[in-house]
């Protein structure tokens, strides 16, 4: 039996116990092999703990077992018998809000953590803005260290009601926000229902986790497949196109247009690693092949005629900035989106959004570490591009620096934050 695929991100503020959460999700799952177990226990002892820290099951590199915080995304795989997940940890820290964007990129669904005793802090406001700016589907607040408040129900009513507010806020609908009393440390409500919390009523959060539904708008959009690498065989002529499809579906037969040239030609064969098949879907790894003889290589967009993505120079996008040296109009960089990499410059800031106020700075002189911001780009050839909500593959891009090969940004088309804040510019949205 096939079962379905969930991908979940998880945020939250530093010490809120995510990575607990995240653990005892695993333990009490059966998702841990027993050596796995025994090693975390013998590095609890070596702690002094008389317990298994069962955050040690995700906190996988050394320098996040000694000092006991996450930093870096580690992801998990673990299945039950209504749904197989993918889960993303992310780090707490401002510092590492980067790598929170990368593990909420891919995710279908966002558990994000507060601690009771805490509540709502700026960084949990920060991880908010991040999902909704990535157009992730639905969230969970996990409402942790219930036992140290006594699972006292108006701390958690208190929590929830302000976490809601925020979502909403930023676009959710009310049916897509749900909060969730646990305690990861002793289990309540994380897989097994809590008899200390008789005033709620709701599911544990895997029991949330297994019923919320998967957005597959990708998989019933418009053909999209970046080409990473062209197969050639010289004895018997073949010439193959191999990639992921990104989005929608394509079929021997279908008529498909090569970009950013524009070249119309018709699919004529489907390989896959088993061999041929008559169609391949989202997420499929294949080789086309095509017609006619096309000037095909790493870095072109092979789409649907129907549908086919806005080529253009120049972009309109929002940026989360990700380097340590702000960056300022004028930045020549390379950008990365798809399988092509080509030269850019930042040519205007336009706005900063402020997660924390939900509003923006007009025209500011710099984005800053973490910050996240409209910005315009100039490439320095026409791209194939959707807008991100159409397509995540095609909508999305990174910034490198030219000098180190580093990661500085990462970039979605169009302007998301226009509806978090009332902005009266435009989103963009390609034309068709």
């Amino acid at each position: 039996m096939t079962r379905d695929l969930l991908r979940l991100v998880t945020a939250g503020s530093v010490d809120d116990g995510k990575s607990t959460v995240v653990g005892r999700l695993l333990y009490d799952t059966k998702s841990v092999l027993g050596d796995q177990i025994d090693a975390v226990r013998r590095a609890s002892v070596q702690r002094g703990l008389d317990t298994p820290d069962l955050a040690l099951l995700v906190d996988g590199l050394r320098a996040e077992r000694e000092q006991g915080i996450t930093i870096d995304v580690a992801y998990r795989y673990f299945s039950t018998a209504r749904r197989t997940f993918v889960l993303a940890d992310t780090p707490g820290h401002v510092q590492y809000t980067r790598n929170t964007v990368t593990g909420a990129s891919t995710a279908d669904h966002a558990v994000l953590l507060c601690d009771a005793g805490k509540g709502m802090l700026p960084q949990t406001r920060r991880h908010l803005a991040v999902m909704a700016m990535l157009d992730v589907p639905g969230l969970t607040l996990a409402v942790n260290k219930m036992d140290l408040v006594d699972f006292a129900e108006d701390v958690f009513l208190e929590i929830r009601d302000a976490f809601v507010r925020q979502a909403l806020d930023l676009g959710y609908a009310a049916d897509r926000v749900l909060a969730v009393p646990v305690s990861a440390l002793t289990g309540d409500n994380v897989v097994t229902a809590s008899p200390r919390t008789p005033w709620y009523d709701g599911p544990t959060l895997l029991e949330r986790l297994e019923s919320v539904e998967v957005d597959r708008a990708a998989d019933e959009g418009a053909f999209r497949m970046p080409v990473q690498y062209v197969l050639r065989d010289q004895r018997d002529g073949y010439r193959g196109y191999a990639g992921q499809v990104a989005a929608g579906s394509v079929r021997a037969g279908d008529e498909v247009v090569v970009l950013p040239d524009g070249v119309r030609t018709v699919v004529e064969q489907i390989d896959s690693p088993d061999g041929g098949v008559p169609v391949a879907a989202r997420g499929s790894a294949v080789s086309l092949v095509l017609r006619d003889q096309v000037d095909i290589g790493r870095g072109d967009l092979i789409a649907s005629v129907a549908r086919p993505p806005e080529v253009t120079d120049q972009l309109d996008a929002t940026v989360c900035w990700l380097g340590d040296t702000p960056l300022e109009a004028g930045a020549r960089l390379l950008l990365k989106h798809g399988t092509r990499t080509t030269a850019a410059q930042v040519t205007e800031l336009i706005s900063r959004f402020d997660e924390q106020r939900l509003s923006v700075v007009a025209r500011p002189s710099a984005l800053n570490l973490n910050d996240t911001g409209r910005v315009r780009v100039q490439v320095a050839k026409g791209l194939p591009v959707d807008g991100y909500t159409e397509c995540r593959t095609t909508g999305t891009f990174i910034l490198i620096n030219r000098s180190d090969g580093n990661t500085v940004g990462a970039g979605l088309i169009g302007d998301p934050m226009s509806a978090f804040v009332g902005m009266a510019t435009p989103s963009h949205s390609p034309s068709r």
